[in-house]
């Protein structure tokens, strides 16, 4: 060993009377070898990586650092890169082993800070640097986050589109522990893959009112799969707005608008008639259209057959790629509140729809009650995301499929300690 060795002293406690007759007690620990300046535990460890020499690192392979000789043990490693990311390890219960279980990344530098203590019990430090090479392909997975930089409703999920598709189980859970979502106020959400390229993030319930939330990336310089490396990616910034809910009940022919859960508007609707039904269930505003020119032909409507149409819109809120919209209907005023007759849209008055289109925001919700059409779809076409359960949705994680809902037996022991 690299230090002196040093000798347990007896700590020894003096109680001291001061003139007034009040007592104070004093103990004098200047010998415990807790407080002791650490000694140099360089000679004390050893690393399975160059930490000199201008050699580099192998990324491929976990980190591992040992205690040499029975005269003491690791008590503590921190391991992180320029950017602070941490590198996650186990250390053996005996202190005489820590090795990484979290993937290095290639071309990075890393900072080891170790922390030890001798037979003693006196502590020892030791600190270290040292560098990854860089992979020899040029294959990188970078990520692109949605939607754009901006403000938006409670409902929008945050998407992740890859530059490569990804199948293999393993290569999923690398990624999506990569990509991280944060939120303030803090809240419990999951990445769900809907295929080899597209990855959708939710909380558990609806965005809180005002939140921020921020994706980002740790992708940079991890291994993904053979001869393929994760790439640097934008991070994204997202604010969001009132808690605004809009619910249609198809069968009452009525939209009523909430606001922070309070009700603001009332509205009389009409929704899609017999053949043209409008789908039930939770869809997110896309997008607002003060004009669109909507065709019966586009939906699959022949030209010139008794339900054809080729009519001018006005405030037109989309909520479905494929031409579902809450827009002006100033044709069917008279069936609005008392029937459905459109083919598929929710349709109201100008003035109505003028409001609602100012209103709302893309990824405000949209939600259709008791109406005879089918449920939206989760996925491709528009946000259904929320059609998904939590249980479901958690089944679309690679981390989490097969894992309990809520806290791990780890938080819960963290949050409510059992006495022992």
């Amino acid at each position: 060993m690299s230090h002196s060795p040093r000798i347990r002293t007896v700590v020894s406690c003096t109680t001291l009377v001061v003139a007034l007759g009040a007592g104070a007690t004093a103990c004098g620990s200047g010998g415990h070898p807790l407080s002791a300046k650490p000694y140099d535990a360089a000679g004390q460890i050893s690393f399975n990586s160059p930490t000199g020499g201008g050699k580099k690192a192998d990324p491929d392979k976990p980190l591992e650092i040992t205690a040499d000789g029975d005269d003491g043990r690791i008590t503590d490693v921190t391991a992180t890169d320029a950017t602070g990311r941490y590198v996650v390890g186990e250390l053996a219960a005996d202190g005489g082993r820590w090795h990484s279980t979290s993937p290095l990344a290639a071309g990075a530098h890393y900072t080891v800070r170790v922390s030890t203590e001798d037979e003693d019990g006196a502590p020892g430090r030791k600190v270290v640097a040292f560098d990854t090479s860089t992979p020899k392909t040029k294959k990188r997975l970078t990520v692109k986050f949605g939607p754009e930089a901006g403000k938006y409703g409670v409902g929008q999920p945050v998407t992740a589109e890859l530059s490569k598709p990804v199948k293999d189980k393993a290569a999923r859970a690398v990624v999506e522990r990569a990509l991280r979502v944060d939120s303030t106020p803090e809240v419990e959400g999951a990445w769900h893959w809907v295929d080899d390229k597209t990855l959708h993030y939710r909380p558990k319930e609806y965005w809180p009112a005002h939140a921020t939330v921020l994706a980002h990336s740790n992708l940079a310089g991890v291994k993904v799969a053979e001869r393929l490396w994760g790439g640097d990616t934008k991070p994204l910034k997202l604010t969001i707005g009132d808690r605004v809910i809009a619910v249609t009940d198809a069968a009452s022919h009525s939209m009523t608008v909430y606001k922070n859960n309070k009700v603001i508007n009332e509205i009389p609707v009409t929704t899609g008639k017999p053949g043209f039904e409008t789908r039930n269930g939770v869809k997110v505003v896309l997008g607002k259209e003060y004009f669109v020119r909507m065709r019966g032909t586009s939906i699959g409507i022949a030209e010139g057959s008794s339900d054809s149409y080729d009519l001018p819109v006005y405030y037109a809120t989309r909520v479905t790629w494929s031409g579902e919209y809450v827009h002006a209907a100033p044709w069917s005023t008279g069936s609005q509140g008392y029937a459905n007759v459109s083919h598929g849209c929710t349709g109201m008055s100008t003035g109505d729809a003028e409001w609602f289109f100012n209103a709302v925001r893309v990824g405000d919700v949209v939600k259709v009650v008791n109406s005879d059409g089918e449920t939206m779809d989760p996925f491709g076409n528009g946000f259904g995301d929320w059609n998904l359960g939590w249980k479901k949705w958690r089944k679309g994680s690679s981390l989490l499929k097969g894992t309990p809902d809520g806290p791990s037996a780890t938080d819960r022991a963290r949050l409510r300690p059992e006495s022992v």
